[in-house]
């Protein structure tokens, strides 16, 4: 059987300049229909911003579709900015989205980090979900941000990132990208960053930074320990078994923590959202929701 294939990028239906505390402003970006099923999509990272690709899983006939690039990424402003920016904020910021845009309850989308504040966010504002939809989730757990950086140091890279020498904060971002390119199994594939892309890296990648220097304020409690107050709607993990970014048992740990979630393996995809085997079980699983108020049974 054939995997479903991404959905064309829909056209743009609305666009939020939202001014949060701290001096940020938020882009929020609107797809798909205006009375459709809200989804939040919730981008990795942190610091990534989202991307056509985070959207284009979505029936866009089906789903409104909820955009938010999170404080210093993306679309938002001061991009790459730390200063008031931790997982309190972004919580925070979720609720004014979400009370800005008249949306009572919606479904939450994220892959990575974006699963990973998908889950606080639940766990903060359990009566505002619907269902959730993780994919390649990470626990921010000591071992997991350790398990990434191997032999390269996070606090030194921190600080070239932060730094006033350019070619510092260049030779920082490039060494992480190549880390991050074989890490996710795509490596090979596109070239190295130059100009403004990694200008980009560089801010994406100090917001990243910035989070993980400070165990992504997930320490206490622990993201796993927040999954006691996840309220019991439809809940999919999808995860691959080769994924080196975010390994496999940190999924299996988070579903023991909910086992009213289905999780669904993927022998091959590694921690490439493009991968079509990710592609196509996300699609089937929103597919199925929209058609049925559940993700169905887990392949």
């Amino acid at each position: 059987m054939p995997l479903p294939p991404l959905y064309p990028d829909p056209p743009l239906l609305r666009s939020h300049a939202l001014p949060v505390p701290g001096g940020h402003v938020l882009q929020v970006q609107e797809f798909g229909a205006a009375d459709g099923i809200p989804a939040a999509v919730l981008h990795g990272g942190p610091g990534s911003g989202c991307s056509p690709l985070l959207r284009r899983v979505f029936d866009p006939a089906r789903y409104r579709i909820v955009c938010p690039d999170q404080r210093g990424a993306g679309g938002s402003l001061p991009r790459g900015g730390i200063e008031h920016n931790s997982t309190d904020d972004l919580l925070a910021d979720l609720r004014r989205v979400r009370e800005t845009l008249g949306i009572r309850r919606w479904l939450v989308s994220g892959g990575s980090w974006g699963a990973t504040l998908a889950v606080a966010h639940a766990a903060a504002e359990p009566e505002a979900i619907d269902a959730l939809l993780l994919r390649a989730s990470f626990l921010a757990r000591p071992q997991d941000i350790a398990g990434f950086f191997g032999e390269l140091s996070l606090d030194a890279l921190a600080e070239a990132l932060s730094s006033n020498d350019m070619a510092m904060r260049e030779a920082a971002a490039l060494s992480w990208w190549l880390r991050e390119q074989a890490l996710a199994g795509t490596a090979g594939t596109s070239a190295p960053p130059k100009g403004e892309a990694l200008a980009f890296q560089i801010d994406r990648l100090r917001v990243q930074a910035h989070y993980l220097r400070h165990g992504c304020w997930l320490q206490a409690p622990t993201l796993l320990e927040r999954c006691e107050a996840l309220p019991r709607v439809p809940t999919r993990l999808i995860h691959a078994r080769d994924d080196r970014i975010c390994p496999a048992d940190g999924a299996f740990a988070l579903h023991q923590r909910l086992p009213h979630a289905t999780l669904q393996w993927v022998d091959e995809g590694g921690h490439d959202p493009s991968h079509p085997a990710l592609v196509g079980a996300t699609v089937a699983a929103l597919d199925h929701y929209a058609a049925h108020g559940n993700f169905g049974a887990s392949a």
